[in-house]
């Protein structure tokens, strides 16, 4: 197998209204198709990337055989496609090239950005109607107890519901009253509550709290000291695929749940490419972070969709999706 062609096309697709309506920026994606001379095609995406350096990658990889290159260190978008057509050559769905499938389903939590608790609490009401079982949201101490209050009258009290505040709470003692104010609720976790310089106030928030305390980690090398740091409940993994299964490996030893955000708010090519890798995560218990359903459309025709949260794992072979071209031309930038 080699790589005879690739194409680079840059697609700006929208957000679902309640996410443009607080102001968010529809963000632009780069899509490739790897072509390679036995007429298979590979598919990518990466978020906010430069067409130009996507372009000038896609240089260097023309003549490249997918199935001798170092898969697992790659990155997006192209480590999404050469996966994609590996799997195709060898008739396999990319799972089996990255490990052993623990599950056919990956769980997926339904997500809001920031937005006004009214507004919130009518996206949990419909997310659940959808079978959704947990809401992640960008929290702000302002209103966090606002939004968790209206999101349990709205969707009941066995919707979870995980914070996140990126650091916005930053200090121990507004984290820990806080979550006093939120102990009458379903509060499944904190994501990153308090500034991340000291990893002894995670370990405090561990003892003071009984919500479980994550941190947004991508590199294996900060894992493992967040773990022996005893600073996490529970991790939320992000990276390429030699970094997810590292960080995954100390993850397993510690026996600590994680979750993975490898492709956030992408599209459905980068979305089924996580849920691949997901699938072989033993400890990828928890509702992952993989969000096309947040953007108007996905790009491979709703063959990937969320139903009574959870993905399921593409049959394959390769990532077991094929791209929307009236879609993509619909969307095209350039």
């Amino acid at each position: 197998m080699k790589i005879t062609a690739i194409d680079v096309s840059v697609v700006d697709v929208p957000y679902i209204a309640p996410v443009r309506e607080v102001g968010w920026n529809n963000p632009h994606f780069v899509v490739v198709q790897v072509r390679a001379d036995d007429g298979q095609v590979g598919l990518g995406e990466v978020w906010g990337a430069a067409k130009s350096d996507v372009a000038q990658t896609a240089e260097t990889l023309l003549g490249a055989n997918p199935l001798t290159m170092p898969l697992q260190t790659l990155t997006s978008p192209f480590q999404a496609a050469l996966y994609d057509l590996a799997g195709q050559a060898l008739g396999v769905p990319v799972w089996r090239l990255i490990g052993d499938q623990q599950r056919e389903q990956v769980p997926v939590a339904y997500w809001s950005c920031h937005m006004p608790p009214e507004a919130t609490a009518k996206e949990a009401e419909q997310a659940v109607a959808k079978g959704f079982r947990v809401h992640k949201l960008k929290a702000r101490s302002a209103d966090i107890v606002r939004q968790v209050e209206l999101i349990t009258k709205a969707a009941g009290p066995d919707y979870a519901i995980l914070a996140d505040p990126n650091t916005e709470f930053r200090h121990v003692a507004t984290a820990v009253g806080l979550a006093h104010q939120l102990e009458p609720y379903n509060v499944e976790c904190f994501e990153d509550p308090v500034l991340k310089h000291d990893l002894g106030w995670y370990r405090l928030l561990r003892q003071k709290l009984d919500i479980p305390q994550a941190l947004h980690l991508s590199n294996p090398s900060d894992v493992l000291l967040a773990v022996r740091a005893e600073a996490v409940d529970r991790l939320n993994l992000g990276g390429n695929v030699a970094s997810i299964l590292a960080s995954h490996a100390i993850a397993e030893a510690a026996q600590i749940p994680v979750w993975h955000q490898i492709a956030g708010l992408s599209l459905g090519i980068q979305a089924a490419f996580a849920v691949h890798v997901g699938c072989t995560l033993k400890q990828a218990t928890l509702a992952s972070d993989e969000l096309p359903f947040i953007h108007e459309n996905d790009l491979i025709g709703g063959a990937l969709p969320a139903e009574e949260g959870h993905f399921r794992v593409p049959a394959g072979p390769g990532l077991g999706i094929e791209l929307d071209e009236a879609a993509l031309r619909h969307y095209q930038m350039d």
